[in-house]
């Protein structure tokens, strides 16, 4: 019985899933927790990894395993492969000035943001990788002077993995991940070395991109090792999506995304043009404000979560003209990163705990509505959409889902889609490249309700009143 590893070191934790190579049957897991922060020093991840096999059996009966990680990580290594500093993570948003004077770089107003979306297919913004670069130069040149080659969380622990002693030329990645970097162009397969030269100022190795389902290396004990792929890309395959397929993930932020046969070219910014982990595009939105509504929403009234829905579904649609604008801690889609959160329509007679729970719900719910209207706008047609998440497996939100979003929802067991992913990705390597056995790894549950497209606009009205502020959408 061959088995397979999967990985996904996401910013909270590590979990290694061990998965049979030819029915996915789960055979054993582990978790580890990461620090937190906004920056780490990469070596967390690679004990935390190597702590998480050790507690999920050992590579001895292993024959093959691929690393999917959360994206965008800068990670610096000087000529000898040691790193230069600490990992600064994606949510680390002190490159935002840089992401700004990036984009004006290549001109001003639209003429800029057009140069980059045909560049790259994605604006900058902090999470990239090519805004922290810069940021390294200018803030911190005795380290930038040091940096031979940048690479990303995945690659990382990817070439560790490899036992390679410092080989920087064993560097790889893979077009998902090279996709967030903002050097790298999904529409063309290559990198952008002058855009590299334009945010750090001198030229610097990057890994190798290898085809989806290209060997990259093996481990010293002989371990046949996946490209790997950035976490969404991995949650992709880890749910099997296809062309037309969107799933919509409720966490602590929210990311809408689609598996689409072309790229999207948004020069808004609302919507990133990445590549998935199979030779398709994923287009992506991420929202700041997500399941932490909903949290709030407990909070505010003194429930739990079942208790919250519960109070939601009694109240009406559009809970009597109550509306919340949920940019709490902000918004990067659209971009208002100094909004806050704003409660409309209240009156006495809707100021009750059903409406108010309703109106939460439906405020998060619209607020990702907004990120599927932005993919379907790139022309991108949906046959199918997929709630994961905690809240997703709420048939209250469900059902409030299908109602905002005009389509059937279908939602799905609690799995670490990551992980699933990436040991999905790991057996179709060890197959030689051709199709693996069929997985069936997962039981979906639809909930189809009548579309009701006032609520929507209901939210949209306030929420455009809400743009004659200091920020505009």
């Amino acid at each position: 019985m061959p088995l397979v590893v999967g990985v996904d070191s996401s910013t909270q934790a590590c979990k290694v899933v061990v998965r049979d190579y030819e029915t996915g049957l789960l055979v054993r897991s582990a978790r580890v927790p990461h620090p937190g922060g906004t920056e780490i020093d990469p070596n967390f991840w690679w004990e935390a990894f190597r702590n998480a096999m050790q507690m999920a059996g050992g590579f001895d009966d292993v024959q093959a395993i691929s690393i999917a990680a959360q994206q965008h990580g800068m990670v610096c290594l000087d000529g000898k492969g040691n790193l230069v500093r600490p990992a600064l993570l994606w949510n680390d948003l002190r490159s935002s000035s840089d992401a700004h004077e990036l984009i004006s770089e290549l001109g001003s107003g639209k003429t800029g943001k057009s140069r980059w979306v045909q560049e790259v297919g994605t604006l900058p913004v902090a999470s990239l990788t090519i805004t922290k670069l810069r940021w390294l130069a200018r803030h911190e040149p005795h380290h930038a002077n040091k940096v031979e080659a940048v690479c990303l969380p995945h690659d990382w622990l990817t070439w560790k993995l490899k036992s390679v002693e410092g080989d920087l030329d064993a560097l790889t990645t893979d077009r998902s991940d090279a996709s967030g970097t903002g050097y790298w162009s999904p529409i063309e397969n290559c990198y952008k070395p002058g855009l590299l030269e334009m945010a750090f100022g001198r030229q610097i190795m990057l890994p190798k991109v290898l085809s989806p389902y290209e060997l990259a290396g093996v481990t010293a004990n002989n371990i046949c090792i996946a490209p790997g792929a950035g976490d969404n890309a991995g949650a992709a395959l880890g749910i099997g999506m296809g062309v037309g397929d969107v799933a919509i993930s409720i966490g602590t932020s929210g990311v809408i995304m689609a598996v689409s046969a072309r790229p999207a070219m948004d020069i808004s910014g609302a919507v990133a043009g990445f590549a998935d982990a199979t030779g398709h595009f994923l287009p992506l939105v991420c929202t700041v404000n997500a399941a932490r509504i909903t949290d709030a929403a407990c909070k505010l009234l003194g429930v739990d979560h079942a208790k919250l829905y519960e109070l939601a579904m009694a109240a009406p649609p559009g809970a009597e003209g109550l509306t919340l604008i949920p940019y709490f801690e902000g918004e990067r889609t659209p971009d208002r990163p100094s909004a806050t959160g704003t409660l409309y329509g209240m009156k006495l007679s809707n100021t009750r705990p059903d409406c108010l729970a309703r109106a939460f719900v439906e405020g998060m719910l619209c607020s990702l509505a907004d990120g599927i209207d932005a993919i379907m706008a790139q022309g991108i047609p949906i046959q199918r959409l997929i709630m994961l998440g905690g809240a997703s497996r709420s048939e209250a939100v469900c059902r409030i889902a299908s109602q905002i979003f005009g389509f059937p929802v279908e939602t799905t067991d609690e799995g670490e889609h990551v992980a699933d992913g990436a040991a999905w990705q790991a057996a179709r390597v060890l197959s030689g490249g051709d199709e693996p056995p069929i997985w069936d790894l997962y039981k979906y549950i639809s909930y189809q309700e009548k579309p009701l497209p006032a609520i929507k606009a209901q939210y949209a009205e306030v929420r455009d009143l809400a743009s004659n502020g200091k920020e505009k959408f």
